[in-house]
């Protein structure tokens, strides 16, 4: 018996990179996973290699009819959903002087109004099920400074988590969020980006960046009922970054 068995998921930003390694933890653990994405290629080949426990569904998680939609036809295909995880998220590598009010509002809505949106919809399938858990991945940006944008939002979506735990304590829905430092994916070790990273590792005490599967060992716990005293906590996943 896994430890996610009887388990409806939902993973937003699942046709790739963490989100796709988050939704394939959680079938190995016995889950069923809806997963989310705008590419709908990726996100349908992958469904398709993980088997009739995947399904997915084409959104743009700054829509709350989208979000409406995704969970109605989780709740139509497996029964109701104890798990989210608000995996969708972009970033922008401009000064705040050359960034437009456009680019910043995108990244705010992507990345922040998208999270409250995704757990605004959740919640009444959770009250269905019994209870849950959500799970907001924010950054070890959320916890000190990175780029303009990124930031301010990763830090919103820590402060949303902890309010939303609060509100949410009483339905026996958990809420938390994960601060991850930099993690191996391929667009980070990329031929033209590995050198600068393995320079950066060297200024991480653990002398190293976290493999994607440790990020989602962690996002497993907190879907898990191991995790079931935890919420409105900060768990970070940045090898002792945020502590120098």
């Amino acid at each position: 018996m896994g430890r996610l068995t009887g388990k409806v998921a939902v993973v937003t930003g699942a046709a790739q990179g963490m989100g796709a390694v988050h939704a394939k933890r959680f079938i190995e653990e016995g889950a069923q996973v809806v997963l989310t994405d705008l590419n709908e290629e990726k996100g349908k080949a992958l469904a398709d290699e993980l088997g009739s426990e995947a399904l997915f569904v084409k959104q743009n998680v700054t829509d709350a009819g989208d979000w409406k939609a995704v969970i109605t036809k989780a709740e139509e295909a497996f029964g109701p959903v104890s798990v989210l995880v608000n995996n969708a998220g972009i970033t922008m590598a401009k000064s705040m002087l050359q960034m437009t009010e456009e680019e910043y509002r995108r990244i705010v809505d992507i990345n922040q109004v998208s999270v409250f949106l995704g757990m605004q919809a959740v919640v009444p399938s959770m009250q269905k099920a019994g209870g849950g858990s959500i799970v907001n991945i924010s950054s070890m940006n959320g916890l000190v400074a990175g780029a303009i944008g990124y930031t301010d939002t990763k830090f919103a979506v820590r402060g949303m988590t902890k309010a939303a735990a609060i509100e949410c304590a009483h339905y026996g829905i958990r809420v938390n969020s994960v601060h991850p430092g930099v993690i191996a994916t391929p667009m980070v070790v990329q031929e033209d980006t590995k050198a600068a990273v393995e320079e950066f590792a060297k200024h991480i005490p653990l002398k190293r960046v976290a493999q994607p599967e440790e990020v989602a060992n962690m996002v497993l716990f907190l879907a898990s009922e191991e995790s079931a005293y935890s919420t409105g906590s900060e768990f970070v996943i940045d090898g002792g970054l945020t502590a120098q």
